[in-house]
């Protein structure tokens, strides 16, 4: 079958669908969908990740909805099924994003080019060198303060550049006290830029807890964004690590 009315709901398989050639078919996306600015820009909004417009997407009468099961609430997704097709994705790994790729481009029509994509990812995966252990922490919000643990894709990009994760003994993306880390001052603290966009005055506020570890702000797409970001985020990670 051949889908020619996309939406997505997912911001970094926006830009996938985009980069496979096929933003021709894209008829609405997320507030959050924010890559490349100068194609998204025309394409209609229909609300947020977790607080889509219902009516106004079934509206559009879209034959194939992008969706995340991280990303997106059940409740939106069950009730999108009623009426139009859904391919959820659940993205955990490299791995899951690569497969991801391959079954987006080969539903859409565009399998040779996300066979390209992939191999572009894995030819930057490549790359990579024997960077140092890091004992390190990766906060995503604050207020509460919440951390990524494991059985995320956050915690899979950390271990794959050497980011030991001091939270991996807990799943998903925990809250804290940041009194924690005074017992286990961790050798890096990563601030991410979303989904809270951490600043450069919460350093401070961390640090008083733990005054021996370096502690960054950095771009959260590196460690969170999927689909054809990879590239460009793992690049970027490759010349960081150089530097930590």
């Amino acid at each position: 079958m051949a889908y020619h009315k996309i939406i997505s709901l997912v911001p970094s398989l926006t830009e996938l669908i985009i980069d496979l050639g096929l933003a021709n078919r894209l008829i609405g996306r997320t507030r959050f969908c924010i890559h490349p600015a100068d194609v998204v820009d025309e394409i209609a909004i229909i609300g947020g990740t977790k607080n889509p417009n219902i009516e106004k997407i079934k509206a559009l009468q879209p034959d194939f909805i992008l969706a995340n099961k991280e990303e997106n609430r059940q409740e939106d997704i069950e009730e999108l099924q009623k009426d139009c097709y859904v391919h959820l994705t659940e993205i955990d790994t490299i791995e899951d994003a690569l497969i991801a790729i391959i079954e987006i481009g080969t539903q859409l029509g565009a399998k040779e080019k996300a066979e390209d994509l992939v191999q572009q990812i894995q030819n930057t995966l490549s790359q990579k060198e024997d960077y140092k252990p890091l004992r390190t922490a990766y906060f995503i919000w604050k207020e509460p303060w919440m951390v990524a643990g494991s059985n995320t894709y956050i915690h899979e990009i950390m271990k794959e550049w050497n980011l030991e994760n001091i939270f991996s003994n807990q799943s998903r993306y925990p809250e804290i006290d940041l009194s924690i880390l005074k017992d286990d001052s961790p050798n890096l603290i990563i601030l991410s830029s979303e989904p809270y966009p951490f600043k450069e005055k919460h350093i401070a506020e961390v640090q008083k807890f733990c005054p021996n570890s370096q502690i960054v702000l950095l771009d959260g797409e590196w460690f969170s964004w999927y689909g054809s970001r990879m590239v460009h985020s793992f690049n970027a990670l490759n010349e960081w690590r150089k530097c930590v």
